[in-house]
C-alpha cells in the first residue's frame, strides 16, 4: 500500500502547485488533492468503516474518495454506474460493505468532506471471504451478468501504474481526460494513478456531458465536442469509441492536434482501423489486459509497436503462450476472487488465445471458450471476425456464430441509413480477403442495438453468447438477411466477382442460399402451437384469409411475368402456361374452405389482407414490372416448398384438433399432393436458368418472400399466447 502513496507523495513534493485534478467547477493542485484525500481518510477512520462501495459519476470527489481509501487502509469497491440494482445489491452483500460513498449528494448520506458523501449500510451476515492485503475489489459483470469480484492489493495497483509509466517514458502526457467511468479498473489505474505518477493533470467531467450513458450509450456529437473543448493529450478508448472517433475525424469533425497517445483496449481492434486513425492524426495504440492482472498486461507505444499485436508485455509481468495457444501470465496476478480460495497455479490462464513472436510481441485472437469449430474442423475466433466486421462495415455491434456449421454467420448492427446492397458490397469485399473457411455465409442486418436489458450484452458491452445463441431464431427473424456468394476466390476484386458464380446446380444453390431465410417460416410459433394442440378456429380462418389474398394473385402474377420475359426465356414462358392451367381457380377453393368453417366468404373476398401479404404481393408485381421478371420464381420456391413440408402433416393435425369436415381442407390437402409434382417440375426448370442475373433475382426474391410470408405466419393469433408481435419488413 505504501508504494503507491509514496510515489504520489513524491509528486506532491516536486510539484505542489501544479494542477493535479480538474473538474467542471473546481480544480485541485497536487498539494490540495493530497490534503483533501487525507481529510476524507481521517473521516473514514473515525467512522470505523473497513469496506466501502464507491459510487457515482466522474467527479473530483470520486478521485478524492478513492485515494482516501488507500490512505485509511479501507477496502474500496468501485460500483459501476451502469450496474443494475440487482447487480449492485449482489456486490454489496458479497463484499460485506459497511457503507456506500458517493461522489455527489445522495439520500440518507452525510457529507464527509470535499464533495464526498457517505451512507452507512446494515451489517451483512453473508460477507464473503476476502484475501489478506486486499485494497481494491473490482467487479466485472462477466458473460452471465452476475458480478465477480477480483481482489487486488495496493502493491499490485502500483506495479501496473509504475510499469505503464516506464513503458511510456519519452511520451509527454500532461493532460488526460477520463471518458470511461472511473469505476472501470482501466480508467482508474491508467487514467488516474498513471497521470498523477507522471505529474500530469487528470480532467474529469460527468459522463453525460461527454455523450456517455450507461455501459454503451454514446452521443458522438457530445463526445467530439467535449474532446474539442478539453484538448487532452491522452484518452483511453474501447474499440467502439475508437471507431466512432476515426469516423468523426475522417469527416473533419474532430480536432486532433492535441492528441499524443490514445490507448485502445477492452476488445480486439482491426489493424485497418488503427491505420485509418493514424492517417488522420489519431495516435491509436492497442493494448491488452484483464482485471486479474491489474488491468494492463501489454501495450504498443511509439518506438515499440507492431501491427496486428497488442504490444510487448509490461515489465512487471511475464507472458507465455502454450501449445494450445492459450495466453498465460505470471507476476502481477490478483490475490484471488472474492469468496473463492486462491489458486496455487504459478501461471494464470487468462482464457484468451493468441501468439507471441520471437521478439516478444503478443497477438490476441479471442477467448478460448468462444472458439467456433466449423463442420470442416477449422477453428475460428469470433472476436477476430467481429473486429473485421466492425471495421469493414462501420458496424455498431457484431456477433459471429456458426459452431458446427460449414461457414460462420453474423448478426450485425448498423444504425445508419446505408442500403442492404451497399452493405452486401462491403461484405463481398471483406469475404474476398478472408481465408475460405472464415468467409461469412449469411449476415443478419439489424438497425436496433443488442441490449443488456434483453440479456444480450454484458454491462461492459460484450456479447452474452449463450443467450444470443438461445435467442438466435428470433433475432434472425427480426433482421434483414444478406446471403453471400462464397465462391469468391481470396484476393478477387469485387468488380471481378460475377453474381451467381458456382459449379453447383442452380436449384441446389437456391436451396442452400435461402436456407437461413427459410428458418423464419419453419420457426414460426404457429407450427409448434399446432403440434402442441394450441391452435384454434380463429387462427385457422385467419390463415386461410391471408392465403386467399395472396393466392388470388398467383395467376395474374404468372401472366404479368410471362408478358415481361425476354425471348431467351421462352422455355420459361411455356412452363408458365402449364402453371396457369394448374393454378387457376385455387383462390375459390380457399373461399369454400372458409365457408365450411362458418365464415362469410363474400366478406373475405372484399376484405383487406394483413400488411405482410399486401407487401409480398406488391413486391412481386414491382419486381416483375421494374426489375427482372424471373424474380416471380422466388415466390414459387417459397410457397411450393412450404406446402410440401408443412401442408399435409399440419392440415391433418389441425383437422383433428378442430373437428372440421374435409370440405374445410381442400386447399391444404390438395397443395400437399399437387406441389410434390410441381416442385420436381420447378427443380428442373430452375436448373435450366443459367443467366447469373436471372439466378440472383430469383434468390433475392425468395429471401424477401420467405421474410414476408414468415411475417404472416408469425402474426397468426394463437390460443393462450395471444397475438405475437409482427416483424414486418421495412
Amino acid at each position: 500500500m505504501a508504494a503507491l502513496l509514496d510515489l504520489l507523495s513524491q509528486r506532491v513534493r516536486q510539484h505542489p502547485e501544479r494542477i493535479a485534478l480538474q473538474g467542471p467547477d473546481a480544480s485541485f493542485s497536487y498539494q490540495q488533492l493530497w490534503r483533501a484525500a487525507q481529510l476524507v481518510a481521517g473521516q473514514l477512520r473515525s467512522l470505523g468503516v473497513k469496506r466501502i462501495g464507491l459510487c457515482g459519476d466522474n467527479t473530483p470527489a470520486w478521485v478524492v474518495a478513492d485515494l482516501a481509501c488507500l490512505m485509511a487502509d479501507v477496502v474500496c469497491v468501485p460500483v459501476p454506474v451502469f450496474f443494475s440494482r440487482s447487480q449492485t445489491e449482489h456486490l454489496i452483500q458479497r463484499a460485506g460493505l459497511d457503507a456506500l460513498v458517493f461522489s455527489g449528494e445522495a439520500e440518507q448520506a452525510e457529507m464527509i468532506g470535499h464533495g464526498v458523501w457517505l451512507r452507512h449500510l446494515p451489517v451483512s451476515p453473508a460477507a464473503s471471504w476476502m484475501p489478506e492485503h486486499t485494497a481494491k475489489i473490482t467487479f466485472t459483470s462477466g458473460s452471465t451478468g452476475t458480478p465477480k469480484g477480483v481482489c487486488l492489493s495496493a502493491q499490485q495497483l502500483a506495479a501496473t501504474a509504475g510499469a505503464l509509466q516506464q513503458r511510456l517514458e519519452g511520451v509527454e502526457l500532461e493532460q488526460h481526460l477520463c471518458i470511461l467511468p472511473l469505476a472501470t479498473l482501466l480508467e482508474n489505474i491508467a487514467g488516474v494513478y498513471l497521470p498523477l505518477l507522471m505529474g500530469a493533470t487528470v480532467t474529469v467531467a460527468p459522463l453525460q456531458t461527454l455523450g456517455m450513458t450507461g455501459s454503451s450509450g454514446l452521443d458522438l456529437g457530445q463526445l467530439v465536442a467535449g474532446l474539442n473543448r478539453h484538448q487532452p493529450h491522452s484518452v483511453i478508448l474501447v474499440p467502439e469509441l475508437a471507431m466512432a472517433l476515426v469516423n468523426a475525424g475522417e469527416q473533419g469533425l474532430l480536432t486532433t492536434d492535441s492528441f499524443r497517445f490514445l490507448a485502445v483496449g477492452g476488445g480486439r481492434v482491426s489493424p485497418d482501423l488503427l491505420a485509418r486513425g493514424r492517417s488522420i492524426g489519431l495516435p491509436l495504440y492497442e493494448g491488452y489486459g484483464l482485471s486479474e492482472c491489474g488491468s494492463v498486461v501489454a501495450l504498443n507505444v511509439p518506438g515499440a509497436e507492431r501491427e496486428g499485436s497488442v504490444g510487448l508485455p509490461l515489465g512487471h509481468v511475464q507472458v507465455k503462450v502454450d501449445n494450445e495457444h492459450r495466453i498465460l501470465v505470471r507476476g502481477n496476478t490478483h490475490l484471488g476472487y472474492l469468496g473463492d480460495e486462491p489458486q496455487a497455479d504459478d501461471w494464470l490462464d487468462t482464457g484468451d488465445l493468441g501468439d507471441q513472436d520471437t521478439e516478444g510481441f503478443l497477438a490476441v485472437s479471442g477467448r478460448a471458450k468462444n472458439l467456433l469449430i466449423t463442420s470442416f474442423g477449422r477453428n475460428i475466433s469470433p472476436e477476430w471476425l467481429e473486429s473485421e466486421l466492425v471495421q469493414a462495415l462501420g458496424a455498431t455491434q457484431a456477433v459471429v456464430f456458426g459452431d458446427g456449421e460449414p461457414q460462420p454467420g453474423a448478426l450485425v448492427v448498423i444504425t445508419d441509413n446505408r442500403s442492404p446492397d451497399d452493405i452486401r458490397a462491403a461484405l463481398t469485399l471483406l469475404n474476398a480477403g478472408l481465408p475460405d473457411y472464415a468467409r461469412l455465409q449469411a449476415v443478419y442486418l439489424r438497425r436496433q442495438r443488442l441490449t443488456q436489458a434483453e440479456g444480450h450484452i454484458t454491462a461492459n458491452g460484450r456479447p452474452v453468447r449463450h443467450q444470443i445463441q438461445a435467442d438466435l431464431p428470433r433475432l434472425m427473424a427480426e433482421s434483414f438477411p444478406l446471403f453471400m456468394n462464397l465462391s469468391v476466390p481470396a484476393g478477387t476484386s469485387i468488380r471481378q466477382t460475377t453474381p451467381g458464380d458456382s459449379n453447383m446446380a442452380f436449384f441446389d444453390r437456391l436451396q442452400s442460399e435461402t436456407e437461413q431465410a427459410r428458418a423464419h417460416v419453419t420457426g414460426a410459433p404457429v407450427i409448434q402451437a399446432i403440434r402442441e394442440g394450441r391452435f384454434d378456429l380463429e387462427g385457422y380462418t385467419w390463415f386461410l384469409t391471408q392465403a386467399y389474398h395472396h393466392v388470388k394473385h398467383t395467376v395474374p402474377l404468372m401472366m404479368a411475368c410471362g408478358g415481361r420475359l425476354p425471348e431467351r426465356l421462352e422455355f420459361v414462358r411455356k412452363a408458365l402456361v402449364e402453371y396457369i392451367e394448374e393454378e387457376y381457380g385455387h383462390h375459390e377453393w380457399i373461399l369454400n374452405d372458409l365457408e365450411a368453417c362458418g365464415e362469410d366468404k363474400e366478406a373475405i373476398r372484399h376484405g383487406q389482407p394483413d400488411t405482410s401479404i399486401e407487401l409480398m404481393v406488391a413486391y412481386l408485381y414491382d419486381r416483375i414490372q421494374r426489375g427482372n421478371p424471373a424474380a416471380f420464381f422466388g415466390m414459387v420456391q417459397v410457397l411450393e416448398g412450404t406446402s410440401i413440408e408443412l401442408a399435409t402433416p399440419l392440415g391433418e393435425a389441425i383437422q383433428k384438433q378442430l373437428g372440421l369436415p374435409n370440405q374445410a381442407f381442400s386447399y391444404l390437402y390438395s397443395h400437399g399432393a399437387l406441389d410434390q409434382d410441381h416442385f420436381e417440375f420447378f427443380r428442373n426448370l430452375m436448373n435450366d436458368i443459367t443467366d447469373p442475373e436471372d439466378q440472383q433475382a430469383i434468390i433475392e426474391a425468395a429471401r424477401m418472400v420467405y421474410r414476408l410470408y414468415g411475417d404472416m405466419l408469425h402474426s397468426i393469433p394463437l390460443r393462450a399466447h395471444g397475438k405475437e408481435q409482427r416483424h414486418e419488413a421495412a
